[in-house]
């Protein structure tokens, strides 16, 4: 009898997790993401804005990201783009599709916006896609995997210059102060700023 009611409680609870909608799916992804504190991950992207692997770190809309070519910071507004082999600081306003190639877990901000969305489950998961109901926006359709446990493991995105796939792995949740998410000149001495805003 035990097991009959135990089997009833997991084929329910498995149920309950189905019939979840692609907003909610997304939704529990964003919190889990949204750490109050911040959060850290590895990432492998790949397609039209380029190659780069790396780790990126983010808090609300905030992110730092970390490659072997190039180290960038986004407070929110500003963006800041330190390149390894010139050290040259780029500074500018990133657009949405820049923000999303760089920080794959910006769609916690865009999501709400202007999209619809289904979903299907896949092996340990689901994927949400999303079609932009105005087609005149940056990302006009968007694809993100998720885990068990609301954790995005992939996000692939289509802009007019075609589509951008990033692998995201080894999420953890951090401790991170805001000015982590700034360029300190102190810590670049040698560093060359142009300002592109």
């Amino acid at each position: 009898m035990k097991r009959i009611i135990f089997t009833l409680i997991c084929a329910l609870s498995l149920a309950n997790v189905s019939a979840q909608t692609a907003k909610e799916i997304l939704d529990k992804a964003a919190s889990v993401v949204n750490a109050k504190k911040g959060a850290t991950a590895d990432f492998v992207m790949s397609g039209k804005y380029g190659n780069a692997a790396g780790t990126i770190s983010i808090k609300g809309n905030k992110f730092v990201a970390n490659t072997p070519q190039a180290k960038m910071w986004y407070d929110g507004k500003t963006q800041w783009t330190y390149m390894t082999s010139t050290e040259e600081v780029n500074v500018s306003t990133p657009t949405e599709a820049q923000q999303q190639t760089m920080n794959p877990y910006r769609f916690i901000n865009l999501y709400n916006m202007g999209y619809a969305m289904t979903k299907k489950e896949v092996k340990n998961g689901f994927e949400v896609y999303l079609k932009a109901t105005n087609p005149k926006r940056t990302i006009t359709e968007m694809y993100i995997t998720v885990n068990n446990q609301f954790v995005p493991t992939n996000v692939k995105m289509k802009t007019a210059k075609g589509w951008t796939n990033i692998n995201i792995s080894n999420f953890r949740k951090a401790s991170l102060p805001d000015k982590a998410f700034r360029f300190n000149a102190k810590d670049y001495p040698k560093a060359e700023v142009i300002d592109l805003r």
